[in-house]
């Protein structure tokens, strides 16, 4: 009897071990993958953290880890230097850097629309933008915005030197609500509109895609241009193709997956940007429109934003 339970015990243990054995094989099977966010963690990257937190990433074969960046600037600078594998950025920054000598090329689009606006408040005395002549324009970021808003003046008769540009240091629903600013060029429709809405200061919004600008990518996945033939990047694209199709499927489930994370971001100004960005995901994010691309690069170079036209071949792949 006690030798029966003795070889059982033994058995039972050699099991256990080639059990967890098994465990850290698969586990350690996993390949590690590195993706550098554009901001801090938000309703924009909500296909990124389903696929994370709902297993795609790890059926895919990955351990994929994301890093809120200290500097927003950094992420593509940093894959360029081979630094981290991914970074998530936008295609008009992707253009500019791509034209400045950075190896980075664009291997999957998460919101394939633009999000930027120009935002006045509703009832205030802006109804169209040729009223803006004279009035003080708040941005964030020199260079790209400008451009941006310098089309949109444009269509509409009007140019930059007819207004006066404030910057407001990302500070952008805060100015105009306060007056510092009569408008702001900049301000993400999925969020600074639903801000303005929760303090009952309703913004107005004028769209680039209507007024004189080409539609563009907002926000993309971009890796080092010299590692396209790298297989984890079609499993991350796999991945991400999965829990776009998760979050049009469940939308419910998904919201709770993505405040499960972080109770911080179950709030009123995430539910509401949660909402109006859904619409706005890349269904196949490993397609490419390579006329729109081009289209949006000979707009850039119009505005003098880069100096030459490039293959799209170049910044934007389709992976093999």
């Amino acid at each position: 009897m006690f030798k029966y339970n003795t070889l059982k015990l033994t058995s039972l243990l050699f099991g256990l071990i080639l059990s967890l054995t098994v465990v850290n094989s698969v586990a350690s099977a996993k390949e590690k993958i590195t993706v550098l966010l554009d901001w801090f963690i938000n309703p924009d990257h909500a296909p990124l953290i389903i696929a994370k937190e709902r297993g795609f990433f790890d059926k895919a074969g990955l351990d994929v880890e994301l890093i809120a960046p200290s500097d927003p600037s950094m992420p593509p600078k940093l894959v360029a230097a081979g630094k981290a594998d991914l970074a998530v950025s936008y295609q008009p920054q992707l253009h500019i850097q791509v034209d400045q000598g950075l190896p980075l090329t664009r291997i999957a689009t998460l919101v394939s629309t633009p999000l930027n606006s120009l935002v006045v408040l509703k009832d205030g005395p802006i109804s169209s933008i040729k009223d803006l002549k004279g009035k003080k324009i708040g941005f964030s970021v020199g260079g790209f915005e400008d451009a941006l808003l310098s089309a949109m003046l444009s269509k509409h008769g009007l140019q930059l030197s007819d207004v006066t540009l404030i910057n407001v240091n990302f500070s952008l629903s805060p100015s105009i609500v306060s007056g510092k600013v009569d408008a702001v060029i900049g301000a993400f429709r999925n969020f600074e509109l639903n801000q303005m809405d929760i303090i009952n200061k309703p913004g107005l919004a004028f769209y680039p895609e209507e007024n004189g600008v080409p539609a563009y990518d907002e926000l993309i996945i971009v890796a080092h241009k010299d590692k396209t033939q790298d297989k984890r990047l079609r499993q991350f694209v796999n991945a991400i193709e999965n829990a776009m199709q998760y979050l049009v499927n469940h939308p419910k489930e998904s919201w709770l997956t993505f405040i499960k994370t972080d109770k911080k971001l179950n709030d009123e100004l995430n539910k509401r940007a949660w909402r109006d960005t859904m619409t706005r995901f890349a269904l196949r994010p490993a397609a490419l429109d390579k006329y729109r691309y081009q289209r949006f690069a000979k707009f850039l170079k119009k505005q003098g934003l880069i100096k030459n036209i490039r293959p799209v071949s170049e910044y934007s792949t389709e992976l093999p």
